[in-house]
Formats: C-alpha cells, sequence, structure tokens
C-alpha cells in the first residue's frame, strides 16, 4: 500500500513539473541569498533551475505594447533573450546574462534599437509561474533608462508555453 502512494505522489509530482516549462535535466537545489528568498525558494512553486522559462507582458493604452523574455536557467547561470515591442515605437530586441540567486536575477541586457547597439542591467525575480521586474526610470543627466534597484518588483509577468 505504501509503495502505491509513493509511487502516485512521484507520478503527480513528474506531471506538475511537466506543465511549466521545457525542462532539460532538472534539479531542484537553489542557491539562497536571503531570508525571504529562501521562504520563495522553499515555496511548493518555487520555479526549477536548469530549465527554460518564457514569458510576456502587456502595457500601454489597450495592453498594445509586449515585452517578452525567454530564459534558460542552468545552476547559477541565466542566459536568453528580451524583446520589447511597442505598437508604434522602435522595437528593442536583444540577450540577457546573469547570474540567480535564490529567486533573484541579475542581468544585462544587450539589446538594438533604431539600428544602435545598447545594454542596460536588469532585475527579476520567479515567483513560480511568473516572473516579476524592477520598473526603469530616466535618469536626466544620461538621457537614458535605466532599472530603478530601490523599487519592488512591480512588472509582473505571465508565464507561457515556449513553444508559441
Amino acid at each position: 500500500m505504501a509503495i502505491k502512494i509513493k509511487l502516485c505522489l512521484l507520478v503527480a509530482g513528474m506531471m506538475a513539473a511537466s506543465c511549466s516549462g521545457n525542462h532539460s535535466n532538472t534539479t531542484d537545489t537553489l542557491d539562497t541569498g536571503g531570508k525571504k528568498d529562501t521562504m520563495l525558494a522553499n515555496e511548493a512553486d518555487a520555479p526549477v533551475v536548469n530549465m527554460q522559462y518564457c514569458f510576456y507582458h502587456t502595457d500601454g493604452k489597450r495592453a498594445q505594447d509586449t515585452t517578452m523574455v525567454n530564459m534558460l536557467i542552468n545552476g547559477d547561470e541565466v542566459t536568453g533573450k528580451m524583446s520589447w515591442l511597442p505598437k508604434e515605437k522602435d522595437a528593442r530586441k536583444g540577450t540577457i546574462t546573469g547570474k540567480l540567486t535564490g529567486n533573484a536575477i541579475k542581468a544585462v541586457w544587450t539589446f538594438t534599437q533604431e539600428g544602435s547597439k545598447d545594454s542596460m542591467n536588469v532585475e527579476f525575480q520567479l515567483r513560480g509561474n511568473a516572473l516579476a521586474q524592477k520598473p526603469y526610470s530616466y535618469d536626466t543627466k544620461t538621457g537614458r533608462e535605466q532599472t530603478n534597484t530601490g523599487a519592488d518588483y512591480s512588472v509582473i509577468y505571465s508565464m507561457k508555453n515556449c513553444t508559441n
């Protein structure tokens, strides 16, 4: 009887894990950086490392502007693509590279916009089936956008199927 219960729990766990992205050699260990991150990493829906994740966020008038983040987490290394696709403006498309500490990701987004190459720091937090990002602020001295490192993770992305 105990073997049947263990087998059912194992199958249920495998089914649940298969619903959240594209796996490639999964593991459930996370390097936690602090008390809050430790609590998030120990939640039942904490994300798995060594996996591909895909997210999207819409904003603007009538939710016409879209940002997509596709990332591969391999241990504490994060790589992927990020695209900001506003309806009537020039898009920013490029790559992200960074580090995962607990549920927090600090990365550099290197992108092309209007034929020019640029980069900026971005900060994310994995939250189960969602991705949260610290918003940007405008630096009047440099005339550039930058991540508002003092802000909360207030830009929320929804998970999507990586094959779409």
